[in-house]
């Protein structure tokens, strides 16, 4: 790859292969596909074919109306605008419009990731985005060789970044397995949680004071951070359950201070006899069971009377000692793993801003 020479010239990429040279040119995405139109394909309980909606595949219908590698953008909802590529015969439903560009459908996906469709969606009730939109985008381009270059180069990262997630996702399900075997296996003293603990709320902050970044994230009911303070309420290597939410009862094991908010619970003051791992990693596992103490509907919450009363088993301190330590060298793995698709995701970033004008 090198960079563009010709600073001054707006319609040459900033980076591209060596063997190209000279402005690209810039036409209407109407000018390579004139018809862009929504779905028209419904569900169907003994259809045999892919049927996608807005957001990826929703069920199976009886006809494909459309060959694959076509660019789908979602109409309309919440994720207006977002982009993916039908990679088998499909149908498509109605909510979701169908960009058929043939040999340029991967440049036109890659592109439009480039693009951002985001800054196009209108309306807050409803967001929506339409097929008269998409077509006057203006589309640059190079000749069909460096086309297929810089597509085949973004299909492979893509691919890439497919398997990092299935190794991710093969630890986590690795760990898990591995953790309820442990704890169904260990034997030792079944204790309350508040026996060996404090479980302490935390303190709700105005909204207003939070910002994007900062010095000490906050949790509150969720499983990321609501935001950022620049002061703390729990030390580092403290163990945390989310209080209220839809997420209520996630287990974390924060290595960092933070500030604990009103939706989260702090587990403070463990006990000598129990190891501080040995407990997060019982949690963890039994993170499904913590989540059933939720009550309520509307804005489901776990009472700290029912936490408090939760069953822990509690080995040797040695034994604890061997699970913490076996548990947490897999998840550092997958973190280790994440932090690498982290890394790949902002190379594909990069390379979207900087092969395309």
């Amino acid at each position: 790859m090198t960079t563009n020479k010709n600073h001054n010239s707006p319609n040459v990429p900033n980076l591209r292969f060596p063997e190209f040279e000279g402005e690209w040119e810039k036409i209407e995405l109407q000018d390579i596909v004139p018809n862009i139109c929504s779905g028209k394909d419904k569900i169907s309980n003994s259809g045999k074919v892919v049927l996608y909606g807005s957001t990826g595949v929703i069920g199976k219908t009886d006809f494909a109306s459309y060959k694959k590698n076509i660019v789908l953008v979602a109409r309309v909802g919440a994720n207006a605008g977002q982009l993916q590529i039908g990679n088998a015969p499909c149908g498509v439903t109605d909510n979701t419009l169908v960009i058929d560009a043939k040999e340029w459908n991967y440049y036109i996906y890659y592109f439009l990731q480039h693009y951002n469709l985001n800054r196009l969606v209108f309306g807050s009730g409803q967001p929506l985005i339409t097929g008269g939109m998409l077509k006057k985008i203006k589309v640059g381009h190079g000749n069909k060789v460096e086309r297929i270059k810089i597509t085949r180069l973004l299909c492979l990262l893509d691919k890439r970044i497919a398997t990092q997630n299935k190794i991710i996702e093969d630890l986590k399900k690795l760990k898990s397995a591995i953790s309820e075997r442990l704890f169904k296996s260990v034997k030792g003293s079944i204790v309350l949680l508040s026996d060996i603990c404090d479980i302490v709320k935390g303190k709700q902050i105005n909204g207003e004071n939070l910002s994007e970044r900062g010095r000490y994230y906050v949790m509150n009911g969720g499983t990321e951070p609501s935001g950022y303070y620049d002061d703390y309420n729990v030390e580092a290597n403290t163990i945390s359950i989310s209080e209220g939410g839809n997420s209520c009862g996630y287990v974390q094991f924060n290595t960092f201070p933070f500030w604990s908010g009103g939706h989260c619970y702090s587990i403070q003051n463990v006990t000598g006899n129990v190891d501080n791992l040995y407990l997060y990693h019982y949690l963890k596992s039994n993170e499904d069971n913590i989540m059933k103490l939720r009550i309520g509907s509307g804005l489901p919450n776990i009472q700290k009377k029912d936490l408090a009363m939760f069953k822990i088993i509690v080995p040797t301190l040695e034994q604890q000692m061997t699970i913490s330590t076996f548990l947490s060298s897999i998840e550092r793995k997958a973190q280790i793993e994440a932090d690498i698709l982290i890394a790949m995701q902002s190379e594909k970033q990069h390379l979207l801003r900087q092969m395309f004008i």
